[in-house]
């Protein structure tokens, strides 16, 4: 075959310009690799990027949430109890009594008694010894919340005043029977403490201003709306060194506390005198920027002729005085649910005191267990005059059987005198509130947690609960359980109780 002229030059030209890109590759080829890198980072990151500046892509729609997630289109019925039917079963006593029997034992020494009783018929379904007299300790507390609301009334407010004394210069602050003053500025919305020294004193203040009354004001109190001795005999020593009680006076900071969210310990002696002192530092302060000044010193006002068998209005002082400011309490509907949820000894007392002065009776500790004794009976609650030391159950000497605080709670959750119904709202709920709130927590006693409602009593060898539940069957049910001479401290006695209330809970028992 013929090779072509110039043929071979032209094959050696493009080897040797391939070798040269070859070799130029060979050369940049850590650059090549820089750039590779730059342009695998780059390129993702563009598309991060560069949406942002166009129009967003519409969204997915939602999944549709279910209905109860939904915000709702109009609010919702305010929930409520449905009435009680009286078509509702009746539990068996033989089945109830089955229920109780082995739960109502006592934890070493003493016994238990009780009842209950179907509130809407009175059937007795349960009874060991309900007509025994027993010391029912705080149970009693019942009996002088029905005293109050029937003499006073629930709408009922005392009022403390502060009047002139016999010059311009002196100030008498006068009891009228409210135990729960708070210090600072009153409280509309509180119980205690809805009325305040502070808001007193600055109303003091102003009328003392308006009449142009110059120079250094002396402040005395009169506490002589109660009668006879402040401390009753009944009680224990120990029991008021160890701050369960103090002196009894129409006039008292915080329930005769200190402080008014320490309720354990000492109070004070004199709780007159202390509400006094307190009073008088509020109105060194109210006065102050006026130019006058208050006397370091407090003194006790003269007993007016006649105290102790007044009527109970919470006026006080010498004819002629001016009332130059006055504070009203909370209600006595109010204070009585204050009293049952925190089973206070110092408020019943007080409570049963001005029931006395309302009915006409002396404002004493005997005006008081007349007037709680009587009003059980004229209530129908008590067949006969009950033995009562005292209207708070701090004492022992107080005998009370289970059957008539059984017949008291019928009469506040269903009996014809509809200013009872105002004790409700203080019986503690178990697991909830008051003296049941850390109670009803172990599974014995879950059940009835939220259900059972019910005052509480105990003393060293003492227990009761005494109150109501709706049964599994929609009866509504109240009872009483008081143990006595039982040994001190034992924990059975408290889980008996509870069981007990917790069986009737979950009552279907027929």
């Amino acid at each position: 075959m013929t090779k072509t002229a110039g043929a071979e030059p032209r094959r050696h030209r493009a080897r040797r310009a391939a070798a040269a890109v070859v070799a130029r590759v060979r050369k940049s080829w850590p650059a090549a690799l820089l750039v590779a890198v730059l342009l695998a980072v780059a390129i993702p990151s563009a598309l991060l990027v560069v949406p942002g500046f166009l129009a967003p892509d519409q969204p997915a729609p939602a999944p549709a949430a279910p209905a109860w997630q939904q915000v709702p289109a109009t609010l919702s019925a305010v929930p409520a109890l449905a009435p009680l039917s009286a078509a509702a079963a009746i539990p068996r006593p033989a089945a109830v009594a089955a229920e109780l029997d082995p739960l109502l034992a006592a934890d070493g020494g003493g016994n238990f008694t009780g009842q209950v009783q179907d509130a809407l018929t009175g059937e007795v379904l349960f009874d060991r010894g309900g007509a025994d007299a027993r010391v029912p300790a705080s149970n009693l507390k019942l009996l002088t919340a029905v005293a109050a609301l029937r003499t006073l009334g629930p709408d009922h407010r005392f009022s403390t005043k502060v009047l002139s004394g016999p010059d311009n210069r002196q100030v008498v602050l006068t009891g009228g029977g409210d135990v729960l003053l708070g210090a600072g500025a009153s409280d509309p919305d509180g119980v205690r403490g809805h009325a305040g020294l502070a808001t007193l004193a600055a109303r003091t203040a102003d009328s003392l201003r308006s009449a142009g009354v110059t120079g250094e004001i002396t402040v005395r109190f009169d506490d002589s709306l109660f009668s006879g001795p402040a401390l009753n005999p009944a009680w224990g020593l120990g029991d008021v060194a160890a701050g369960e009680v103090a002196p009894l006076a129409p006039l008292a900071l915080n329930a005769a506390r200190y402080d008014p969210a320490v309720t354990t310990g000492p109070r004070p002696q004199d709780p007159a005198a202390a509400a006094a002192a307190e009073f008088a530092g509020q109105l060194r302060a109210a006065v102050e920027p006026a130019g006058l000044t208050v006397a370091a010193a407090v003194e006790r006002a003269p007993a007016p002729a006649g105290t102790g068998t007044g009527t109970g209005t919470g006026t006080g002082g010498e004819a002629g005085q001016e009332v130059l400011a006055a504070a009203d309490s909370a209600t006595v509907a109010e204070q009585v649910g204050a009293m049952l949820q925190d089973s206070d000894n110092y408020l019943a007392e007080a409570l049963g005191r001005l029931a006395a002065l309302a009915s006409g009776r002396p404002g004493s500790n005997d005006g008081a267990t007349a007037v709680v004794g009587a009003e059980a009976v004229a209530a129908g609650i008590a067949p006969a005059p009950l033995q009562l030391a005292d209207v708070s159950g701090l004492a022992m000497g107080n005998q009370v059987p289970a059957g008539t605080f059984v017949r008291a709670v019928t009469a506040i959750t269903s009996g014809p005198d509809d200013r009872l119904r105002a004790a409700l709202a203080g019986f503690p709920v178990a697991g909830v509130s008051g003296t049941l709130d850390s109670r009803y927590g172990d599974d014995a006693t879950a059940r009835g947690a939220g259900l059972v409602r019910a005052k509480t009593g105990t003393l060293n060898t003492v227990i009761a609960l005494s109150g109501y539940v709706v049964d599994a069957d929609g009866r509504l049910l109240v009872f009483s359980f008081i143990g006595n001479g039982l040994t001190p401290g034992a924990a059975g006695n408290r889980a008996a109780l509870d069981r007990a209330a917790t069986a009737l809970a979950a009552c279907g028992c027929r």
